[in-house]
């Protein structure tokens, strides 16, 4: 097809104006079932109390601490299946500083035996929950023997929380409903908690068991976009 000098023009302004704006395309899939990337909150190495068998990472008794990924993660996409003893209870923290309290900077994903827990009684704090912020939109874990799967996905200040394919939660960090709900919460005095946009992963010791498997991570491209709210 011939082009006019106009034409030519416009086409050579275009591609110099969309060069800078392509998409970023999604990281691949990376396994976190590996005690080498993990450690403990403010250490270098990981409690043997945490360790990997058969690919589960599990916390195989109580005083194994709070531990954190080597790695830190900004848009990304998680997933991992859980379980837990009766009564158990657990939490899988995100975008987290390398700092003690986890929990008093960091957003947990709660992981709960929503049947024999005692934290179960409040519904922000079910499985699947912003936990102590927004509660699970309907009950869909399974029975006490089986994994659950739990999925996030974290875009800017937008994030999801998926349990057992169900979308059971969602917030977003901007807004003023998100700010209403802090200041009713446990971390309204807690002035650094969930600015960070980028930061480390996080598994709570609870006090007791917590198993986890098929645990993979991928860091999203920058035209992520989760699902309307």
């Amino acid at each position: 097809m011939h082009r006019t000098h106009s034409q030519r023009i416009v086409a050579v302004l275009l591609a110099v104006l969309c060069a800078g704006c392509a998409s970023t395309p999604d990281a691949p899939w990376q396994s976190l079932a590996d005690t080498t990337q993990w450690r403990n909150v403010g250490a270098s190495t990981l409690d043997a109390r945490w360790q990997v068998r058969d690919g589960e990472l599990a916390l195989t008794s109580a005083g194994g601490g709070d531990i954190i990924s080597v790695g830190t993660y900004g848009d990304f996409e998680l997933e991992v299946e859980w379980r837990l003893p009766a009564g158990g209870n657990s939490g899988l923290f995100y975008r987290a500083p390398d700092a003690q309290p986890v929990w008093a900077r960091a957003v947990e994903y709660q992981l709960l035996d929503d049947r024999e827990a005692e934290d179960r009684i409040v519904p922000s704090h079910r499985a699947g929950a912003v936990y102590d912020l927004v509660a699970p939109a309907q009950d869909v874990l399974r029975p006490i023997q089986a994994y659950n799967h739990a999925r996030i996905v974290a875009c800017g200040p937008r994030v999801e929380h998926w349990l057992n394919g169900v979308r059971v939660a969602a917030y977003d960090a901007e807004s003023e409903d998100w700010s209403r709900r802090v200041a009713a919460s446990k971390f309204a005095g807690q002035p650094e908690f969930a600015k960070a946009r980028r930061g480390h992963l996080g598994l709570q010791d609870h006090g007791n068991a917590v198993y986890l498997r098929n645990m993979r991570i991928r860091a999203l491209g920058r035209d992520c976009k989760p699902a309307s709210l």
